[in-house]
Parts: C-alpha cells; sequence; structure tokens
C-alpha cells in the first residue's frame, strides 16, 4: 500500500519539474541554428544567410548577451563566398577574439582564404 501512495507524490514532483521556467543560456541563439539549418539543407543563399547572422548579432547586442561559438566564423565564410574578403576576416578575427580556443581554426581558415583577398 507504501507504493500506491508515491505514484500520485512522485507525479506532483514531475508536474511540478515540467512547469519550472527554462534556464537562460549564456549566449543569444536567436534563429542561428534554424538558419544554419535552413541554409545547409535547403539550399538559403548566401545573402539571406549573411542577413540572418547580422541580425543575430544585433539582437544579441540588444539584450547584452554574447554570439555562440561559431556565428562569426560561419559569417566569414559567407563573405568569403560572396566577395567580401576583408568582413570575412573581421568575422574570423571576432571568433577568434571571443572563443581563443577557435585561434587554430581561424587561422587555418584565413591561410587558406587568403587568395580570396586579391
Amino acid at each position: 500500500m507504501n507504493k500506491l501512495k508515491l505514484i500520485p507524490a512522485a507525479a506532483a514532483v514531475l508536474l511540478l519539474a515540467a512547469c519550472a521556467p527554462k534556464k537562460a543560456t549564456t549566449y543569444y541563439w536567436g534563429d542561428y541554428q534554424p538558419s544554419l539549418y535552413n541554409y545547409y539543407k535547403h539550399s538559403t543563399s548566401p545573402e539571406k544567410e549573411i542577413e540572418t547572422l547580422n541580425l543575430v548579432m544585433e539582437q544579441a547586442k540588444a539584450k547584452n548577451l554574447p554570439v555562440p561559438p561559431g556565428l562569426h566564423a560561419q559569417l566569414g565564410l559567407l563573405y568569403v563566398d560572396t566577395g567580401n574578403p576583408d568582413r570575412a576576416f573581421a568575422q574570423f578575427t571576432a571568433e577568434k577574439e571571443a572563443f581563443p580556443e577557435s585561434a587554430h581554426y581561424m587561422d587555418f581558415l584565413m591561410r587558406n582564404k587568403q587568395g580570396a583577398k586579391k
């Protein structure tokens, strides 16, 4: 009979836990993830993706939150693809500054994309 009394108590605890507010994240993600998915899965144009990522950065700044890892790098790659290497390198540098652990990869991208700058 004791076990039957535990079932409603456990259900109540689970119900209350499900209603708890979500924990705030460290980064502002905005539409970054769904946009990235659509870009690679459904071939969204690079210009539309650049617009979306710039909007995410503006929204993050307005909320005083940092952008997530990889956003600057992705934006840099898009700028290379659209013929804006100076903007690309600025984004690669921003990624390195925000996430020092990405320095080797950003340096690699900058070395390999150096031809795009000419």
